[in-house]
């Protein structure tokens, strides 16, 4: 084995594709709380799970007999304008949380993140947090150019 087979192995994910797994208890009421309140459908399902696409990215609700504790964004959606979709989402009766810690405080369901990721161009990012139908805390986020 020489160096170049060192660097291959320590990038052996580099190249995967994320794909998020979330927890349902009632998969039939996330379907309906993620068509309803969301607005997505699932592009396709097998005995126990229900696939979305989102963006170029997927996730799964599988049926699960575990529950999330929900203390910690589980998965986040990237939006090009939070508050609108904010308002979108709290029409079809999404309920955002309000956060009011040290560094961190939501108004309208809305916060301003400090720091930012150099990488993707952003000066910093303003974000949102509800949980779905089955206890998992889902985000929104709208980075800031």
């Amino acid at each position: 084995m020489d160096a170049g087979d060192d660097a291959d192995d320590r990038n052996v994910l580099a190249g995967a594709r994320v794909a998020t797994r979330l927890p349902a208890q009632d998969l039939d009421r996330a379907r309906r709380f993620y068509a309803e309140k969301l607005g997505l459908e699932p592009v396709d399902e097998r005995p126990g799970g229900l696939l979305y696409r989102c963006g170029g990215a997927e996730f799964v609700l599988f049926r699960s007999t575990g529950a999330s504790p929900g203390t910690f964004t589980q998965m986040a959606l990237e939006v090009d304008a939070i508050e609108a979709t904010v308002a979108e989402l709290k029409r079809r009766g999404v309920v955002f949380e309000e956060v009011d810690v040290p560094g961190l405080r939501t108004q309208g369901g809305i916060a301003e993140i400090e720091g930012h990721y150099p990488s993707k161009g952003a000066r910093g990012e303003r974000g949102g947090w509800f949980h779905d139908s089955e206890g998992n805390l889902l985000g929104i986020g709208q980075p800031l150019y």
